[in-house]
């Protein structure tokens, strides 16, 4: 026998994923900005190390 389909929790992965992806696609956005940034000023773009994510 075929297990039931449960519809909420598959669109609520979709909705998940979709989320996730738009977060990405923020975060490259956000880093291009700060790397075209720096290069106008003339600066060297130093990408933000995973420990300045930290919050305490």
């Amino acid at each position: 026998m075929a297990r039931k389909t449960n519809y909420n929790f598959e669109k609520r992965q979709r909705e998940l994923q979709k989320a996730e992806k738009k977060a990405a696609k923020a975060d490259a956005k956000k880093e291009a900005a700060a790397r075209r940034k720096a290069e106008e000023e003339g600066v060297p773009y130093v990408p933000p190390s995973a420990d300045d994510n930290i919050e305490l």
